[in-house]
């Protein structure tokens, strides 16, 4: 399975990076946040508890199933005040 990854926010500027492909086998979200967690290094900023996620430009849990060609996107959690 081949899918897209967009960053977003501090995301994309610790990564260094707006969006890549990962291939891989994943069933849900989680499964691609987890395989990026476990490439190590900047990438740990992934392993947040309280990250949002989006599949297909619609914001999703990490229990949002995944498939071949799809769109996934990262994001910290926005504040307001």
């Amino acid at each position: 399975m081949k899918i897209k990854v967009m960053y977003f926010a501090r995301y994309r500027e610790r990564l260094g990076l707006d969006a890549e492909q990962l291939e891989g086998r994943f069933s849900v979200l989680d499964d691609v946040r987890q395989a990026l967690v476990d490439k190590g290094g900047d990438y740990a900023v992934l392993a947040e508890h309280n990250l949002m996620c989006a599949r297909n430009e619609d914001l999703c849990r990490l229990d949002e199933p995944v498939q071949d060609g799809d769109e996934v996107a990262f994001f910290p959690p926005v504040t307001g005040g």
